[in-house]
């Protein structure tokens, strides 16, 4: 009888997201392997026992085949920049011929589905992302999605992503939180510890091609939950400034230019998940206690 592989997740880009799901399965007895860029200390990843590599999307990983071999599974967070996705310029073929691959993820974002006035988008709905970063999600999940390999490959569509040292908390701590009121406007957004959960789900119940939008069940605005955080931290909250006069840098305009209610359905009736922060009050609670 051949010896059963143990199994191994290989992130591109094992940033905040990636590295939650990357411990939860390390904790499982899995192999863990990821990239990080040049500049970066990968020294806290390789004191858990992780096998890293340099990548920063300009030239390829050195050592790519000796690198892949044995993922079972592999994680891309890596976005795409305006000469497309780096991964799939530099490896879409190394990647399509690793032995035994069985899971493969990209995570996008529900930004490919543009601004629909506040109104409900899901999985079926049509991709009408504004301004370029929209429109290279797009590309990159065509991208992976086509890409030519035996493993099964899904899209994860992310809203604004929070948990424990990057949430509404850490701003109101760090005296950097605005309440800004653009009427009408509300945020889809996701807790990271869900991130990784559905993401484990997808793996147990691979559906190849499949898109799963990934928020939770209340899409609100974002004042209100600078406003909540602030009461969980027993502090005045800042003073409201309408849209218009506040001074944004136009990457923040350019968030405030999408305005739509996320379904996540999808991810409860396929791949059975209950989420554990279903509202962003219990996720900003969770953090506290």
């Amino acid at each position: 009888m051949a010896p059963t592989m143990n199994p191994r997740l290989f992130c591109f880009g094992l940033g905040y997201s990636a590295s939650v799901l990357a411990a939860i399965l390390h904790d499982e007895g899995w192999q863990v392997a990821g990239t990080c860029r040049p500049d970066s200390d990968a020294g806290a990843f390789e004191a858990l026992g992780y096998e890293m590599h340099r990548f920063d999307g300009t030239a390829p990983m050195p050592n790519a085949a000796a690198a892949l071999k044995g993922t079972t599974h592999l994680l891309s967070s890596v976005p795409p920049g305006p000469n497309g996705d780096p991964v799939l310029a530099h490896h879409a073929d190394d990647i399509a011929t690793i032995q035994g691959l069985a899971w493969i993820g990209y995570l996008s974002t529900t930004g490919v589905y543009g601004d629909r006035q506040g109104g409900w988008v899901d999985e079926t709905s049509s991709l009408e992302p504004t301004g370029a970063r929209g429109n290279r999600r797009v590309d990159a999940e065509v991208g992976w999605l086509s890409l030519k390999t035996g493993a099964p490959v899904h899209a994860f569509r992310l809203a604004g992503i929070y948990g424990p040292g990057r949430s509404a908390l850490d701003t109101v701590r760090s005296s950097r939180a605005r309440r800004i009121v653009k009427p009408g406007q509300v945020f889809s957004r996701t807790h990271v510890d869900d991130i990784a959960q559905i993401l484990r789900a997808s793996m147990a119940k691979p559906h190849p091609g499949a898109a799963y939008n990934v928020c939770d069940d209340e899409a609100a605005p974002p004042q209100e939950v600078i406003a909540y955080a602030c009461d969980l931290l027993g502090v005045e909250p800042p003073p409201e400034i309408a849209f218009d006069e506040a001074e944004l840098s136009d990457m923040a305009k350019s968030f405030y230019r999408d305005n739509k209610r996320v379904s996540n359905k999808r991810i409860k009736d396929e791949l059975g998940v209950i989420l554990k922060w279903p509202n962003y009050r219990e996720g900003l609670r969770g953090m506290i206690a």
